[in-house]
C-alpha cells in the first residue's frame, strides 16, 4: 500500500504530513486560461478497518501559478508541470485543482503597540474570513505577554470575529509563542489542509521559546503559515528594535512553510492584503509523484516545480515549498 506524504494538502492515520508552497504576488483577478479540473483526484488511503502495511509513499505538493501581474492562472492540466526532487525528475501521477477544506489558525497579535491597529486588524480577519469554504474550521490564538486560545477549534468562523470584537491591547510581544501555541492546536484538525495567519505590528520581545525552536517546528509541520505584518514606515524614527527585526523573523517562518509576509505600513491596506491571502489559499493545485528515492531516512528532500510553456500565455510563476523530511519507518 500506499503512505501519503500530503504536503499541505492530505494527510491520514497512516500519513506523514508536510505542506509545500512559496513566493507571490496577486493583484487583480485570476486569469483563467480554461476553467476545469482534470485528472485524477489526490489518493487516499483505503479502508481504516483493514491491517494496512506501508511500503511506498506517495508526495503531494500544493502549487499556487501566477502571471508577471502576480494575478493567479487557473485551468492548468497535468501536463503543464514537471517535478524533481534532489535534482532528479519525478513523475506526477496525481493532479488536482478543487478547492478543498481548510482547517485556519488565526494567531492575533494584542500587545501594547497595536492599540490605533486593532480596529483595522478585526478587519482584516473579517474579509479573510470571507474567503472561506463552508466546509473549513478555525480556531484563535491571541498574544501579548502570553498566547492564549481563546477560541479552539470551529466551523463558525463569526465566533472568532465576535471574540476580537472586545480585545484590548496591553503588554510585550510574544510572537513566538503565540505561533507555537497554534502549531499544537492544529494537530486537532480534521481538514488535511492546514493554514495559519498571523497578525502582529513587530518582532518578539517576551516568548519563552527560541527563534530556532520555531523555526525548526515549522519546518517540520504541514502548516502553511502566512503573516501580515503592520510596520512603521522605514523612515519613521518611531521603529523599535522588535519591528526593525519582525519583518525577517516573519519572512523567515512563512517562506519555508510554503506560505509568505506580507508587509504593511498603510493600515487601509490590511483588509485587502488578508482577502488577498485568503483568495491564494483556494486557488492551488496539487500535484503528486512516488519519489524514486524510496529509502526511509528521515532526511530532507528538496523539491522544484516547473511549468512548461503554455501557447498562448506569458512566462508564469510556480510557487511551492522547496522540499519536506522523508519518513523513517
Amino acid at each position: 500500500m500506499r503512505t501519503l506524504l500530503a504536503i499541505g494538502l492530505i494527510s491520514t492515520a497512516f500519513a506523514v504530513a508536510i505542506a509545500v508552497g512559496g513566493e507571490a504576488q496577486q493583484d487583480g483577478p485570476a486569469i483563467t486560461p480554461r476553467i476545469r479540473a482534470r485528472g485524477e483526484t489526490a489518493e487516499t488511503v483505503v479502508d481504516r478497518k483493514a491491517n494496512i502495511r506501508i511500503d511506498t509513499t506517495l508526495v503531494l505538493i500544493p502549487v499556487t501559478v501566477t502571471d508577471p501581474m502576480g494575478r493567479f492562472v487557473t485551468g492548468l492540466d497535468k501536463e503543464n508541470f514537471k517535478v524533481s526532487e534532489d535534482k532528479i525528475d519525478q513523475e506526477v501521477t496525481q493532479f488536482s485543482s478543487e478547492d478543498a477544506p481548510l482547517s485556519v489558525g488565526v494567531v492575533f497579535d494584542t500587545s501594547g503597540s497595536m492599540g490605533d491597529k486593532l480596529a483595522k486588524s478585526r478587519q482584516a480577519v473579517s474579509q479573510f474570513m470571507r474567503t472561506a469554504n463552508p466546509e473549513d474550521e478555525f480556531f484563535l490564538v491571541q498574544f501579548n505577554d502570553r498566547p492564549e486560545l481563546m477560541v479552539p477549534f470551529t466551523p463558525a468562523s463569526e465566533e472568532i470575529q465576535n471574540r476580537l470584537t472586545f480585545v484590548q491591547s496591553k503588554g510585550r510581544t510574544a510572537l513566538l509563542d503565540g505561533v507555537y501555541l497554534a502549531m499544537n492546536q492544529m494537530k486537532k484538525a480534521r481538514n488535511p489542509r492546514k493554514a495559519i495567519l498571523i497578525i502582529s505590528d513587530g518582532g518578539d520581545n517576551s516568548s519563552r521559546y527560541t527563534e530556532r525552536e520555531v523555526k525548526n517546528a515549522v519546518r517540520e509541520a504541514d502548516v502553511q503559515i502566512y503573516a501580515i505584518g503592520i510596520f512603521e514606515p522605514m523612515a519613521s524614527r518611531g521603529r523599535t528594535p522588535e519591528e526593525l527585526s519582525g519583518p525577517a523573523l516573519l519572512g523567515e517562518i512563512t517562506e519555508q512553510t510554503g506560505g509568505r509576509h506580507f508587509a504593511v505600513d498603510n493600515l487601509a491596506e490590511l483588509p485587502d492584503v488578508a482577502a488577498k491571502i485568503g483568495i491564494e489559499l483556494r486557488n492551488e493545485y496539487v500535484v503528486g509523484y512516488t519519489p524514486k528515492n524510496a529509502i526511509r531516512d528521515g532526511k530532507y528532500r528538496h523539491v522544484q516545480v516547473r511549468l512548461v510553456k503554455t501557447t498562448g500565455l506569458p512566462q508564469l510563476k510556480a510557487i511551492f515549498r522547496t522540499g519536506y523530511y522523508a519518513p523513517t519507518q
